[in-house]
């Protein structure tokens, strides 16, 4: 079922006149229909493989659901190619009675593409949900240079990157750097998704005293996960938005970007970070 890569021939060529041909491998990236209540909620592509904890994290991330309980079940709904064989691309999640299903109307496009989990919302007003995790009393810390090697303990556990380069990654590590968990997929916010999805299938919300690890951009829509899911410490080796930063100081997470190597900027609440010295 788990179609997370393709082989495919291509025609290499070098500058030095040098044409060969050879397999090469790429991530898989299928579409992901997902449906409360027998409706259609949101269609994602993603790259299969860890279906049912996209769903969960994405129904974390929407601020439908914090508690694993409110996921009755989740399954396969009958849907095949043109070959008569099943897709495994459409997720049913039954919700517990008490929980309210989100408002499904034209207000929000249900399709959302693997790099961006947000651009089908109305308005941004519309994705700052109120979470039921508070961060701002998680004052455990993290010494600098256990923040500073979670990238390349990151980078070490990426198979699938490994193979074929084009997926992204979210790690998931305790203060310690031990890491809890490692997701990879086409799309940046589907792999935070399939990781806040393990975590609530573990009923391990809210996730204080960790850290999120992510290999790309730290950007609002990653915030905003973080935020939902409880996670203190949101870490990326790229740059964060604007948008992301204003986030993170409000809601209490404290927000590390271009970590790389030896150094790494942080742009909210650094009072979590221990480092040799006070900044100058």
């Amino acid at each position: 079922m788990t179609r997370v890569m393709d082989r495919r021939r291509i025609t290499r060529y070098r500058l030095d006149g040098t044409v060969s041909r050879r397999e090469d491998r790429l991530a898989g990236e299928e579409p992901l229909e997902i449906r409360l209540g027998g409706r259609a909620f949101s269609v994602t592509m993603r790259t299969p493989g860890d279906d049912f904890d996209l769903v969960a994290g994405f129904l974390v991330s929407e601020g439908v659901v914090a508690e694993p309980g409110e996921i009755l079940a989740l399954r396969y709904c009958a849907g095949v190619d043109e070959e008569g064989r099943q897709t495994f691309n459409v997720v049913e999640a039954q919700l517990r009675p008490d929980v309210a299903l989100p408002d499904t109307s034209m207000e929000r496009h249900v399709y959302t593409s693997s790099s961006c989990g947000i651009c089908g919302t109305a308005s941004i007003d519309a994705v700052r949900k109120s979470g039921r995790f508070d961060v701002h009393d998680d004052d455990g810390t993290v010494d600098l240079p256990v923040l500073a090697s979670l990238p390349d303990r990151l980078r070490t556990s990426q198979k699938l990157f490994d193979r074929t380069g084009g997926v992204h990654a979210a790690g998931l590590f305790s203060r310690d750097g031990e890491l809890l968990c490692l997701r990879e997929d086409v799309g940046r916010h589907n792999a935070v998704d399939k990781v806040v999805g393990w975590a609530l299938r573990s009923n391990l919300l809210p996730l204080r005293g960790t850290i999120l690890q992510v290999s790309g951009r730290a950007s609002f829509e990653l915030v905003q996960k973080a935020h939902l899911a409880g996670i203190p410490i949101l870490a990326a080796v790229s740059a964060p938005s604007s948008l992301a930063a204003d986030l993170a100081e409000e809601s209490g997470i404290t927000l590390v970007g271009f970590s790389r190597g030896q150094t790494l900027n942080c742009y909210t609440h650094p009072q979590r970070i221990v480092a040799g010295s006070n900044p100058e």
